[in-house]
């Protein structure tokens, strides 16, 4: 038989109401548990993981604008310079591959929003399958969740910050090879010269406070979304951010550049 309330007996408390998609992006910067919590119980990802491809792709057109395609061209140079298989080309041979470079590059930046989102779908994998690892129990929507949300602050905060550096810097004060991941260093690499010592920069530049929020935000919301302990959560979070500086270090090794 129904259970039945006399006046006065106050009613079992319903269930909170879900956040917005549009809510759970401003959440995610004061209230990251709750937002996790919310998104344990209905995964989104996509408004999110479009805001930071448009960041990403906005900042490659403008500091492409910026620089203009003298710069790029310097840059380009520089870098067949540096290449032992390069230097040997004669001066039409590396003019002729500079200006494939250049086509190339003004046609790939269109190209960025779909790298973003497999590079995202990338991540929430690995998320998905460190959990499993751990004992998680979440989906694999709840992890690439948990990736993109994680993503948001620290990318939407360095972009912006990035776009003003931009707007006040000359095209001459920007390095090209040290700004492939925005212009605010908010790491101890500032100090160190990244073209002489790339791989110590690389090095040096996870010790990020951008990336280290992220991986704060990553860890928290693999705890709540996977039902993991939060020593497990920051083992995935740990585990798969080692294997991001290694490609990182991987790059500085054969480019020269700091990563």
């Amino acid at each position: 038989m129904p259970e039945t309330y006399d006046v006065g007996h106050q009613a079992p408390p319903s269930p909170a109401a879900e956040m917005s998609e549009a809510g759970s992006l401003v959440n995610i910067f004061f209230e990251p548990g709750r937002t996790f919590e919310d998104l344990r119980r209905k995964p989104r990802w996509i408004l999110g993981m479009i805001i930071i491809a448009l960041l990403v792709t906005a900042y490659a057109f403008g500091i492409s604008y910026k620089v203009g395609e003298a710069g790029m061209r310097r840059f380009i140079a520089e870098q067949l310079e540096k290449n032992p298989s390069t230097q040997a080309l004669d001066p039409e041979a590396k003019a002729n591959a500079i200006d494939l470079q250049v086509k190339i590059q003004s046609y790939t930046r269109y190209t960025i929003p779909v790298f973003v989102v497999i590079a995202m779908f990338i991540g929430g994998l690995l998320y998905f399958l460190g959990t499993k690892a751990f004992g998680g129990s979440g989906t694999f929507m709840q992890s690439l969740s948990v990736w993109v949300y994680s993503s948001i602050p620290p990318s939407v905060l360095a972009m912006l910050g990035s776009f003003i550096v931009l707007a006040i810097k000359s095209a001459d004060e920007i390095d090209l090879a040290t700004s492939q991941r925005g212009l605010i260093q908010a790491n101890p690499s500032m100090l160190i010269d990244g073209k002489a010592h790339p791989i110590l920069a690389t090095l040096i530049a996870t010790v990020d406070v951008f990336m280290i929020w992220g991986w704060i935000l990553a860890a928290i919301g693999l705890r709540i979304t996977n039902r993991l302990s939060s020593g497990s959560a920051w083992g995935v979070v740990i585990i798969i951010a080692v294997i991001g500086v290694l490609f990182r270090l991987l790059g500085a090794i054969f480019t020269g550049n700091p990563g």
